[in-house]
Protein backbone atom coordinates (compact mmCIF):
# COMPACT_ATOMS: atom_id res chain seq x y z
CA UNK A 1 0.00 0.00 0.00
CA UNK A 2 1.24 3.22 -1.03
CA UNK A 3 0.71 6.51 0.67
CA UNK A 4 0.39 9.71 -1.02
CA UNK A 5 1.00 13.14 0.47
CA UNK A 6 -1.96 15.52 -0.60
CA UNK A 7 0.74 18.97 0.08
CA UNK A 8 2.76 20.50 -2.31
CA UNK A 9 6.27 19.17 -1.09
CA UNK A 10 9.12 18.41 -3.31
CA UNK A 11 9.78 14.77 -3.25
CA UNK A 12 13.47 13.94 -2.08
CA UNK A 13 15.50 11.19 -3.37
CA UNK A 14 16.27 8.82 -1.09
CA UNK A 15 19.67 8.16 -2.11
CA UNK A 16 20.88 11.71 -1.42
CA UNK A 17 20.92 14.19 1.11
CA UNK A 18 19.80 17.34 0.52
CA UNK A 19 21.40 20.66 1.40
CA UNK A 20 18.96 21.24 4.38
CA UNK A 21 19.46 17.26 5.75
CA UNK A 22 23.00 17.78 5.57
CA UNK A 23 23.42 21.10 7.09
CA UNK A 24 20.85 20.04 10.00
CA UNK A 25 22.73 16.94 10.29
CA UNK A 26 26.81 18.82 11.08
CA UNK A 27 24.54 20.80 13.57
CA UNK A 28 23.42 17.92 15.79
CA UNK A 29 27.52 16.10 15.16
CA UNK A 30 29.28 19.36 16.13
CA UNK A 31 26.16 20.02 19.27
CA UNK A 32 26.95 16.36 20.47
CA UNK A 33 30.76 16.86 20.33
CA UNK A 34 32.69 17.91 23.23
CA UNK A 35 33.97 21.47 23.14
CA UNK A 36 38.01 19.20 23.53
CA UNK A 37 37.16 16.50 20.97
CA UNK A 38 35.70 19.41 18.28
CA UNK A 39 38.81 21.74 18.94
CA UNK A 40 41.53 18.71 18.39
CA UNK A 41 39.37 17.34 15.33
CA UNK A 42 40.10 21.19 14.27
CA UNK A 43 43.58 21.61 14.98
CA UNK A 44 44.52 18.30 13.37
CA UNK A 45 42.88 19.54 10.22
CA UNK A 46 44.00 22.30 9.67
CA UNK A 47 47.84 20.72 10.38
CA UNK A 48 46.82 18.14 7.52
CA UNK A 49 46.03 20.89 4.77
CA UNK A 50 48.82 23.42 5.70
CA UNK A 51 50.90 20.18 5.81
CA UNK A 52 49.29 18.92 2.22
CA UNK A 53 49.54 22.27 0.32
CA UNK A 54 53.01 22.52 1.30
CA UNK A 55 54.39 19.29 0.21
CA UNK A 56 52.33 18.87 -2.75
CA UNK A 57 51.46 22.60 -3.93
CA UNK A 58 47.84 21.64 -4.60
CA UNK A 59 44.66 22.19 -2.08
CA UNK A 60 43.84 19.35 0.31
CA UNK A 61 40.69 17.67 -0.48
CA UNK A 62 39.37 14.49 0.53
CA UNK A 63 39.77 11.62 -0.56
CA UNK A 64 43.86 11.50 -0.01
CA UNK A 65 45.64 8.63 -1.49
CA UNK A 66 47.41 5.95 0.54
CA UNK A 67 50.26 7.02 -1.04
CA UNK A 68 50.06 10.72 1.17
CA UNK A 69 49.11 9.08 4.09
CA UNK A 70 52.03 7.03 3.73
CA UNK A 71 54.64 10.13 3.16
CA UNK A 72 52.75 11.81 6.18
CA UNK A 73 53.89 9.00 8.20
CA UNK A 74 57.58 8.96 7.26
CA UNK A 75 57.39 12.99 7.07
CA UNK A 76 56.71 12.68 11.48
CA UNK A 77 57.80 9.36 12.82
CA UNK A 78 61.41 8.88 13.55
CA UNK A 79 63.29 5.76 12.74
CA UNK A 80 67.07 4.61 13.68
CA UNK A 81 70.28 5.36 11.49
CA UNK A 82 73.37 5.02 11.22
CA UNK A 83 73.33 8.75 11.47
CA UNK A 84 71.26 8.80 14.67
CA UNK A 85 67.22 9.52 14.86
CA UNK A 86 66.02 10.81 11.17
CA UNK A 87 62.67 12.32 9.54
CA UNK A 88 61.75 13.15 6.35
CA UNK A 89 59.95 16.57 6.86
CA UNK A 90 62.34 19.09 5.36
CA UNK A 91 63.60 21.67 7.45
CA UNK A 92 62.23 24.53 5.40
CA UNK A 93 58.87 23.25 5.44
CA UNK A 94 59.16 22.42 9.09
CA UNK A 95 59.83 26.46 10.27
CA UNK A 96 56.78 27.07 7.37
CA UNK A 97 54.30 24.99 9.25
CA UNK A 98 55.48 27.30 12.27
CA UNK A 99 55.53 30.52 10.93
CA UNK A 100 52.20 29.90 9.65
CA UNK A 101 51.20 28.30 13.56
CA UNK A 102 50.11 24.99 12.32
CA UNK A 103 52.05 23.32 14.79
CA UNK A 104 54.29 25.10 17.99
CA UNK A 105 57.64 24.35 17.60
CA UNK A 106 60.03 22.61 15.22
CA UNK A 107 60.70 18.66 15.24
CA UNK A 108 58.89 15.62 15.23
CA UNK A 109 55.65 15.35 16.93
CA UNK A 110 55.35 12.63 19.79
CA UNK A 111 53.81 9.61 18.88
CA UNK A 112 50.19 9.44 20.60
CA UNK A 113 50.46 13.31 18.29
CA UNK A 114 51.02 11.48 15.30
CA UNK A 115 48.18 8.41 15.61
CA UNK A 116 45.69 10.95 16.82
CA UNK A 117 46.15 13.11 13.60
CA UNK A 118 45.73 9.71 11.58
CA UNK A 119 42.77 8.78 13.38
CA UNK A 120 41.45 12.20 12.84
CA UNK A 121 41.94 11.69 8.90
CA UNK A 122 40.48 8.32 9.34
CA UNK A 123 37.36 9.57 11.03
CA UNK A 124 36.78 12.58 8.51
CA UNK A 125 36.83 10.21 5.30
CA UNK A 126 34.21 7.48 6.84
CA UNK A 127 31.95 10.48 7.96
CA UNK A 128 32.30 11.87 4.46
CA UNK A 129 31.78 8.36 2.79
CA UNK A 130 34.94 8.25 0.79
CA UNK A 131 36.78 5.35 0.53
CA UNK A 132 39.30 5.43 3.69
CA UNK A 133 43.25 5.55 3.17
CA UNK A 134 43.80 4.57 6.35
CA UNK A 135 42.74 1.00 6.36
CA UNK A 136 45.18 0.28 3.58
CA UNK A 137 46.70 -2.81 4.43
CA UNK A 138 50.31 -1.43 3.29
CA UNK A 139 49.74 1.17 5.70
CA UNK A 140 48.22 -0.46 9.01
CA UNK A 141 51.71 -2.49 9.00
CA UNK A 142 53.85 0.45 8.95
CA UNK A 143 51.83 1.99 11.62
CA UNK A 144 52.31 -1.95 13.46
CA UNK A 145 55.84 -1.68 12.65
CA UNK A 146 56.28 2.07 13.70
CA UNK A 147 55.08 1.47 17.41
CA UNK A 148 56.86 -1.52 17.72
CA UNK A 149 60.14 0.54 16.83
CA UNK A 150 59.20 3.50 19.43
CA UNK A 151 58.93 0.76 21.76
CA UNK A 152 62.12 -0.68 21.10
CA UNK A 153 63.69 2.76 21.48
CA UNK A 154 61.78 2.58 25.15
CA UNK A 155 59.49 5.67 23.48
CA UNK A 156 56.17 4.80 25.98
CA UNK A 157 52.38 6.17 25.34
CA UNK A 158 53.12 9.68 27.01
CA UNK A 159 51.19 10.28 30.16
CA UNK A 160 50.94 12.82 32.62
CA UNK A 161 52.02 12.44 36.02
CA UNK A 162 49.38 11.20 38.68
CA UNK A 163 48.21 13.27 42.03
CA UNK A 164 48.04 10.73 44.48
CA UNK A 165 48.08 10.90 47.74
CA UNK A 166 50.67 12.97 48.86
CA UNK A 167 51.34 15.15 45.86
CA UNK A 168 47.65 16.27 46.17
CA UNK A 169 48.26 17.07 49.71
CA UNK A 170 50.69 19.43 48.64
CA UNK A 171 48.86 21.41 46.10
CA UNK A 172 46.15 21.78 49.26
CA UNK A 173 48.82 23.56 51.26
CA UNK A 174 48.91 26.33 48.37
CA UNK A 175 45.39 27.15 48.58
CA UNK A 176 44.89 30.04 51.13
CA UNK A 177 42.22 31.27 52.82
CA UNK A 178 41.43 33.95 50.21
CA UNK A 179 38.15 33.40 47.82
CA UNK A 180 40.54 31.96 45.36
CA UNK A 181 41.88 29.81 47.35
CA UNK A 182 38.35 27.99 48.97
CA UNK A 183 37.66 27.79 45.33
CA UNK A 184 40.36 26.01 44.32
CA UNK A 185 40.79 23.77 47.40
CA UNK A 186 37.14 22.72 46.15
CA UNK A 187 37.77 21.88 43.27
CA UNK A 188 40.81 19.84 43.32
CA UNK A 189 39.00 17.90 46.08
CA UNK A 190 35.17 17.67 44.32
CA UNK A 191 37.84 16.41 41.62
CA UNK A 192 39.77 14.10 43.15
CA UNK A 193 37.41 12.62 45.70
CA UNK A 194 34.64 11.72 43.82
CA UNK A 195 36.38 9.38 41.67
CA UNK A 196 38.50 11.34 39.57
CA UNK A 197 36.23 13.48 37.33
CA UNK A 198 37.45 14.46 34.16
CA UNK A 199 37.74 18.86 33.63
CA UNK A 200 34.63 18.74 31.54
CA UNK A 201 32.66 17.23 34.39
CA UNK A 202 34.32 19.58 37.07
CA UNK A 203 32.60 22.40 34.75
CA UNK A 204 29.72 21.29 34.29
CA UNK A 205 29.03 20.68 38.29
CA UNK A 206 25.88 23.00 39.16
CA UNK A 207 24.01 23.44 42.57
CA UNK A 208 21.83 21.77 40.51
CA UNK A 209 22.98 18.29 40.31
CA UNK A 210 24.82 18.21 43.05
CA UNK A 211 22.59 18.43 46.22
CA UNK A 212 23.39 18.10 49.71
CA UNK A 213 23.07 14.49 51.50
CA UNK A 214 23.50 13.69 55.28
CA UNK A 215 27.29 12.38 54.44
CA UNK A 216 27.91 15.61 52.41
CA UNK A 217 27.15 16.25 48.61
CA UNK A 218 26.16 14.02 45.56
CA UNK A 219 26.92 14.64 42.12
CA UNK A 220 24.86 13.33 39.50
CA UNK A 221 26.95 12.99 36.80
CA UNK A 222 25.30 13.21 33.52
CA UNK A 223 26.39 13.18 30.35
CA UNK A 224 30.57 11.91 30.00
CA UNK A 225 32.89 10.79 27.52
CA UNK A 226 31.77 7.07 28.92
CA UNK A 227 27.85 8.00 28.43
CA UNK A 228 27.93 10.84 25.47
CA UNK A 229 23.79 10.13 25.24
CA UNK A 230 23.52 11.13 29.22
CA UNK A 231 21.26 7.63 29.45
CA UNK A 232 20.39 7.50 33.97
CA UNK A 233 22.54 4.70 35.01
CA UNK A 234 22.59 2.88 38.53
CA UNK A 235 26.16 4.73 39.42
CA UNK A 236 25.69 8.03 38.31
CA UNK A 237 26.00 9.65 41.76
CA UNK A 238 29.45 10.47 42.99
CA UNK A 239 30.11 10.74 46.56
CA UNK A 240 31.67 14.01 47.95
CA UNK A 241 32.63 13.44 51.42
CA UNK A 242 34.81 14.21 54.22
CA UNK A 243 37.21 17.19 53.70
CA UNK A 244 35.60 17.31 50.20
CA UNK A 245 32.09 18.13 51.38
CA UNK A 246 33.67 20.72 54.10
CA UNK A 247 36.05 22.00 51.18
CA UNK A 248 32.92 22.76 49.17
CA UNK A 249 30.53 23.63 51.58
CA UNK A 250 33.38 26.69 52.54
CA UNK A 251 33.82 27.81 49.35
CA UNK A 252 29.75 27.86 48.66
CA UNK A 253 29.28 30.02 52.02
CA UNK A 254 32.05 32.10 51.15
CA UNK A 255 30.95 33.07 47.26
CA UNK A 256 27.31 33.09 48.25
CA UNK A 257 26.65 30.71 44.98
CA UNK A 258 23.06 29.39 45.55
CA UNK A 259 22.43 28.40 42.03
CA UNK A 260 24.15 27.66 38.93
CA UNK A 261 27.92 26.81 37.95
CA UNK A 262 29.56 25.27 41.34
CA UNK A 263 33.31 26.95 40.15
CA UNK A 264 33.62 30.14 38.62
CA UNK A 265 36.01 32.76 38.31
CA UNK A 266 36.89 34.87 40.68
CA UNK A 267 38.33 38.59 39.82
CA UNK A 268 39.87 41.31 41.27
CA UNK A 269 38.40 42.44 44.40
CA UNK A 270 36.94 38.88 44.95
CA UNK A 271 33.59 39.69 42.67
CA UNK A 272 32.96 36.30 40.84
CA UNK A 273 32.86 35.74 37.25
CA UNK A 274 31.58 33.36 34.57
CA UNK A 275 31.40 30.04 35.07
CA UNK A 276 35.39 28.22 34.64
CA UNK A 277 35.89 26.39 30.84
CA UNK A 278 37.17 22.85 30.97
CA UNK A 279 40.62 24.76 30.64
CA UNK A 280 40.62 26.59 33.62
CA UNK A 281 40.69 23.28 35.49
CA UNK A 282 43.70 22.37 34.09
CA UNK A 283 45.54 25.25 34.49
CA UNK A 284 44.54 25.56 38.43
CA UNK A 285 46.26 22.43 38.84
CA UNK A 286 49.39 23.39 36.61
CA UNK A 287 49.28 26.80 38.67
CA UNK A 288 49.15 25.31 42.43
CA UNK A 289 51.79 22.20 40.95
CA UNK A 290 54.01 25.24 40.23
CA UNK A 291 53.18 27.04 43.68
CA UNK A 292 53.83 23.71 45.88
CA UNK A 293 57.17 22.69 43.73
CA UNK A 294 56.52 20.25 42.74
CA UNK A 295 58.67 18.15 39.63
CA UNK A 296 56.57 16.42 36.53
CA UNK A 297 54.47 17.14 33.87
CA UNK A 298 50.80 17.49 35.41
CA UNK A 299 47.47 18.29 33.76
CA UNK A 300 43.74 18.08 34.65
CA UNK A 301 44.30 14.44 34.17
CA UNK A 302 46.19 13.82 36.74
CA UNK A 303 43.81 14.00 39.11
CA UNK A 304 41.76 11.14 37.28
CA UNK A 305 44.63 8.80 37.26
CA UNK A 306 46.27 10.25 40.97
CA UNK A 307 42.56 9.15 42.47
CA UNK A 308 43.13 5.46 40.92
CA UNK A 309 47.10 4.82 41.29
CA UNK A 310 46.13 6.33 44.69
CA UNK A 311 43.31 3.18 45.26
CA UNK A 312 45.59 0.44 43.93
CA UNK A 313 47.99 1.98 46.46
CA UNK A 314 45.41 1.46 49.37
CA UNK A 315 44.23 -2.13 47.70
CA UNK A 316 40.81 -0.94 47.20
CA UNK A 317 38.50 -3.33 45.15
CA UNK A 318 38.49 -2.52 41.44
CA UNK A 319 35.14 -2.71 41.02
CA UNK A 320 34.44 -0.31 44.07
CA UNK A 321 36.90 2.34 42.22
CA UNK A 322 35.65 1.38 38.79
CA UNK A 323 31.80 2.72 40.18
CA UNK A 324 33.40 6.00 41.18
CA UNK A 325 35.79 6.84 38.17
CA UNK A 326 32.72 5.55 35.89
CA UNK A 327 35.76 3.88 33.63
CA UNK A 328 33.56 1.56 31.05
CA UNK A 329 36.91 -0.36 30.49
CA UNK A 330 38.68 -2.78 32.65
CA UNK A 331 42.09 -2.44 30.39
CA UNK A 332 41.70 1.31 30.65
CA UNK A 333 41.66 1.77 34.48
CA UNK A 334 43.77 -1.31 35.16
CA UNK A 335 47.32 0.30 34.06
CA UNK A 336 47.07 2.77 36.43
CA UNK A 337 45.60 0.56 39.40
CA UNK A 338 48.31 -1.69 38.80
CA UNK A 339 50.70 0.96 39.16
CA UNK A 340 49.68 1.87 42.70
CA UNK A 341 49.40 -1.44 43.98
CA UNK A 342 52.24 -3.51 42.47
CA UNK A 343 54.91 -1.84 45.36
CA UNK A 344 52.93 -2.80 47.81
CA UNK A 345 52.58 -6.71 46.66
CA UNK A 346 53.83 -9.31 48.81
CA UNK A 347 55.47 -11.11 45.51
CA UNK A 348 58.04 -7.93 45.29
CA UNK A 349 59.53 -8.99 48.88
CA UNK A 350 60.10 -12.56 48.46
CA UNK A 351 63.81 -12.10 49.02
CA UNK A 352 62.89 -10.07 52.78
CA UNK A 353 62.92 -11.96 56.28
CA UNK A 354 59.78 -12.60 57.61
CA UNK A 355 57.94 -11.09 60.42
CA UNK A 356 59.25 -12.89 63.28
CA UNK A 357 56.36 -14.53 64.62
CA UNK A 358 55.21 -18.03 66.15
CA UNK A 359 57.25 -20.93 64.34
Amino acid sequence: MSLTLQRSLPALDPQLLDAQADAAARDLMREGSSANTAASYRAAIRYWTAWFELRYGQPFALPLPEAAVIQFVVDHAQRSTGEGLKWELPLALDQELVRLKAKGKLGPPSLNTLLQRLSVLSKAHELHGHPNPCRGARLRELLARTRRAYARRGVAPARKAALTREPLQALLATCDDSLRGLRDRALLLFAWASGGRRRSEVASATVENTRRSADGFLFSLGQSKTNQAGASRADDQKPIAGMAAQALDAWLRASGIQEGPLFRRVRRGDVLGEPLAAAAVRDIVRERCKLAGLPGDFSAHSLRSGFVTEAGRQNVPLGDTMALTGHASVATVMGYFRAGSAARSPAARLLDEPDSGPR
